[in-house]
């Protein structure tokens, strides 16, 4: 039998009951979730375009465990020397198991890794409950191996909620362990029966 990652589990048994008591959802469908992660990386008009978005699709597959799609410009800028629908970047998608595993090794081990870190901004929320998040490189992502790297791709990563507003998709990411930098909240202890409960 296929193990449930472990941030699977601590949103069923800890921050989904959290959610609960601390926006008094009246149903369990009003309890905020986690839609889905799109990681999205742009290679620009780079002169060696093929080699690049080679590259930056070979570190997506190695970050995420999923093969991402080319992604094309949608007009062409002269200045730029972009050509229309030319290849310009990769993005995944990810949902469920692979999406919780992704997201548990971006919040504990990725992020802890950048330099002087002191936690995510807690300001690039969009107004609908998502929050993007943008990596330098990959080289924070322990699946990497730093004397392979042959560029630095930076990527932005996506998180998609079904929160009805920026606080409350905020909050959950909090309980999920987010470390965003203003340190506002905590997440919430598990409840525990005390003797005066019980009696």
């Amino acid at each position: 039998m296929i193990q449930e990652p472990a941030l699977l589990t601590e949103y069923k048994s800890r921050v989904a009951p959290a959610m609960r008591e601390l926006h008094g959802y009246k149903n369990v469908h009003q309890i905020p979730k986690i839609a889905k992660v799109v990681v999205n990386t742009c290679i620009g008009s780079s002169p060696d375009t093929k080699e690049a978005l080679e590259i930056a699709r070979t570190e997506l597959t190695t970050i995420t465990g999923q093969r991402p799609v080319t992604t094309n410009s949608k007009k062409a800028i002269s200045n730029f020397k972009l050509r229309q629908n030319q290849a310009i970047g990769a993005k995944v998608t990810l949902r469920g198991r692979i999406m919780y595993e992704f997201l548990e090794r971006l919040i504990k081990t990725a992020l802890p890794r950048i330099r002087d870190f002191r936690g995510i901004s807690p300001k690039a929320f969009d107004g609908q409950g998502n929050y993007t998040l943008g990596v330098a490189d990959q080289s924070i992502f322990p699946e990497i191996e730093l004397d392979r790297i042959k560029r630095n791709v930076g990527f932005d990563v996506t998180i998609v909620t079904t929160a009805a507003t920026d606080a409350e998709a905020k909050s959950l990411l909090t309980e999920l362990g987010m470390p965003f930098s203003d340190k506002v909240k905590k997440p919430a202890a598990p409840k525990t029966e005390t003797a005066s409960e019980e009696a």
